[in-house]
């Protein structure tokens, strides 16, 4: 085997574990066995455990003594500015869209919110945080300030590296009503401070569903959990 070929292995390698940590398949305390990825992306492990290392340069893995490699906890504060920065600037986005989201867009978004409500019952949490960006991303796109829109943007780009797909038991069921409420306010065009409100604390109920669970707040989910 030629280095660039060995090299090309460890690339496919990476490219792929690295995706699924990062869109939830591969939830936070993962154990990744190097001889099983080998097996499933028809490599040997050579090239699997050169990818593992480089993810955990990149703080995604971490390796334990008589353990192995895990992927990485969510970085609990990291995670809680996030959210509170998004909070505001998506509230705000919202708000100033509100007036010039059509019915067409509102239609769709209520769609999606109930494809949403279907991923509860199949529990296939992947979609449902997939559906969860684009019901939001309607409802905010149209907002007329380009500099908060980029920042909202920037904020949602930053959840994903976080690896938020985890469950917050209980408040993926209110998250999606929540989302009901929210296109009844933009749908009578209710007053922006009302809509800028309802979709801050929209945010900041799933960070604090998240803060009060029991352990400082460290998820413990299983690919196959919601997000809410």
């Amino acid at each position: 085997m030629t280095a660039q070929r060995a090299a090309s292995k460890s690339d496919h390698a990476y490219s792929i574990i690295r995706r699924r940590i990062l869109d939830g398949r591969y939830a936070p305390g993962f154990r990744l066995v190097l001889d099983r990825l080998a097996r499933e992306l028809n490599v040997s492990s050579v090239p699997v455990r050169e990818a593992v290392r480089r993810l955990e340069a990149e703080r995604l893995v971490d390796f334990e003594r008589n353990v192995g490699a895990r992927v990485s906890a969510i970085d609990t504060t990291e995670y809680r500015h996030t959210m509170q920065t998004l909070a505001i600037i998506e509230g705000a986005a919202t708000a100033l869209a509100a007036p010039m989201v059509p019915l067409d867009d509102l239609a769709t978004a209520a769609e999606i919110n109930d494809r949403m409500r279907r991923c509860l019952d199949d529990g296939d949490a992947h979609t449902f945080t997939t559906l969860n960006g684009q019901f939001h991303q309607l409802l905010y796109q149209r907002c007329p300030n380009p500099h908060i829109a980029d920042l909202v943007e920037r904020g949602w780009a930053r959840m994903g590296t976080l690896r938020t797909h985890f469950s917050v038991p209980g408040r993926a069921p209110q998250s999606v009503a929540e989302h009901d409420r929210m296109l009844g306010l933009i749908r009578v065009r209710a007053d922006a401070a009302d809509i800028e409100a309802f979709a801050r604390e929209h945010r900041l109920a799933t960070l604090d569903a998240f803060l009060t669970q029991p352990g400082t707040g460290h998820p413990t989910a299983t690919p196959e959990e919601i997000q809410p």
